[in-house]
């Protein structure tokens, strides 16, 4: 990963979403592809029936499943175990892309070196698949001739998680699957616009275009333009604003479009770090749960009460124009930010979003070739670094960005909390097609919430009646965190002592079970698997 950091580093696809419908080989593992991205799950179904061969890795029975050519449906947690065997059967079996390998990579003697020791019985014993079926999986995908990855938050939300990428990562690089049409890592990003706001520097260690704050050129560059003298310490990720909330070296906290009280892991903990603030803004379109707790709310309007620019999945700019006017109060979020500026005394003076999209192009290297003109109605793919440059739909063409793909040895280490006599059970955490997220927006629809009003936990037969339970009991979830209520769903869809729920619901607010541990690299919390016991309620 760490020589691929300008696409992976951001979470974004290498290829375009339009090339899947017509790829010979797809890998996708942790990602509930045709419930959380329909659309790219119906491009995945389609380059199936088109010939395309598929292996889905997944502790759950998913849709994709039904289309593929192996399932692997794997214990939560052992990612890097079946990544590492598949590396080490290719390696092996000679299916390595030799000349890319020794012309755009470096660090291929360690890797072979590290997966050695992963033979597909060795990571059998972890990953609870059969050694055949790791073979099986690692020939279809070194044979193909272009073949690409897709993930979701069952990869990245353990505490294994950046290790987790660098495994796909190594994968990738191991047959020439980079820079290529139909290839590449694609990780398929968990909410619209996430992409846009990680773009425009959403996250604590770098401004747009992550441009990093510790650059002294970069950061002067940005002090210049605002006419302010800038930090060069890195913030603070969520988990560790909550932290600091808690021992309150943070005494204010301003959350824009989140609901943290619902979808962050130890719900009791988050609470109680809100509650502990001096001072809670809560910018939204409806009076969620984290709202509640706030001093001040103010309210946004949705995408269609406002024009800017998202940016999807698949790094395409794209123009977003107003449909609606606001109602009631609600104002777009720039014209709330721009308003507690002037109020705290800043000459803040943008008249429109585009004005914006000026400053961000004029700063940002990646967009410095786009203007609205230019995204019309299909939008460009960044990096377009002039008024000339097409835009680029496949990333890593030719070159890598720091020269060579860089191979990371990582090793398979258990997650933070694995079940015991007390708590035997995995609980691991997912998303449904009728809802999105929090339910903030969806369970105010009538029809979406008819189809599926409540939460629903799966539970294999064998391990129902071996507790003596039966659909539609209710259950009480106790992990060393919190419990919940539950009624029962009893299913085939996950293996015995693995339980799954969604996050949809906040009567049965799974996140007060989840772990908070983080990954020490991205600080994601390990929401894809803690311990829990079921008691019949």
């Amino acid at each position: 990963m760490a020589g691929l950091a300008t696409a992976f580093g951001s979470g974004a696809m290498t290829n375009t979403i339009g090339e899947l419908e017509d790829a010979k080989m797809l890998f996708v593992i942790g990602s509930n592809t045709t419930e959380n991205h329909p659309v790219i799950g119906y491009r995945v179904k389609m380059a199936v029936k088109k010939g395309a061969k598929l292996i889905v890795a997944d502790p759950r029975y998913i849709e994709l499943c039904d289309y593929a050519n192996i399932f692997l449906q794997l214990k939560p947690g052992s990612n890097i175990a079946l990544l590492n065997a598949m590396a080490h059967v290719i390696i092996k079996e000679g299916l390595e892309d030799k000349e890319f390998i020794n012309s755009r990579t470096e660090g291929f003697k360690e890797l072979k070196e590290a997966v050695e020791k992963y033979t597909p019985e060795y990571a059998s014993k972890i990953t609870g698949l059969p050694a055949e079926d790791i073979v099986r999986a690692a020939r279809i995908y070194g044979e193909a001739d272009a073949a690409s990855i897709l993930y979701t938050m069952g990869v990245t939300q353990h505490t294994t998680g950046t290790k987790n990428v660098m495994a796909i990562a190594n994968l990738a690089l191991l047959t020439g699957n980079m820079g290529k049409s139909g290839a590449g890592v694609n990780p398929l990003r968990g909410q619209n616009n996430v992409q846009g706001a990680c773009d425009m520097g959403a996250l604590p260690n770098v401004f747009t275009g992550y441009q990093r704050v510790a650059d002294d050129e970069v950061r002067c560059k940005f002090a210049a333009a605002w006419g302010t003298e800038l930090s060069a310490k890195p913030g603070l990720t969520v988990t560790e604003m909550f932290s600091g909330a808690e021992n309150k070296d943070i005494r204010a906290m301003y959350v824009m479009g989140e609901n943290p009280f619902i979808s962050d892991p130890d719900t009791a903990h988050v609470a109680h770090c809100m509650n502990a603030l001096d001072f809670l803004v809560v910018q939204d379109l409806f009076m969620t749960e984290t709202a509640k707790f706030a001093d001040v709310v103010l309210p946004a309007v949705s995408f269609a009460e406002k024009e800017g620019t998202f940016v999807n999945t698949e790094r395409r700019i794209q123009k977003v124009n107003q449909a609606l006017s606001p109602r009631g109060e609600a104002r777009p979020d720039w014209k709330i930010i721009q308003g507690i500026a002037q109020k705290a005394g800043f000459d803040w003076n943008y008249t429109c979003a585009e004005d914006i999209f000026q400053e961000i192009v004029s700063l940002t290297p990646s967009y410095a070739g786009v203007s609205y003109d230019r995204l019309g109605k299909t939008g460009i793919h960044w990096p377009c670094p002039t008024e000339i440059h097409p835009g680029t739909p496949v990333l890593h063409m030719g070159k890598f960005t720091r020269g060579l793909g860089r191979f990371t040895a990582v090793e398979h280490a258990d997650p933070a909390e694995m079940p015991d006599e007390e708590y035997p059970f995995m609980l691991t955490t997912g998303r449904i097609l009728y809802h999105y997220h929090t339910g903030t927006m969806t369970r105010r629809s009538r029809g979406l919430s008819e189809i599926h009003k409540e939460e629903l936990m799966e539970l294999n037969p064998a391990d129902a009646a071996a507790l003596g339970l039966k659909e539609c009991d209710l259950v009480n979830v106790i992990s060393r965190r919190g419990s919940v209520k539950t009624k029962l769903k009893v299913t085939n869809r996950v293996p015995e002592g693995v339980v799954f729920m969604t996050f949809h619901f906040a009567e049965t607010a799974v996140n007060l079970l989840t772990n908070s541990q983080v990954c020490p690299t991205a600080k994601i919390p390990e929401l894809k698997v803690c311990a829990v016991r079921l008691e019949k309620a």
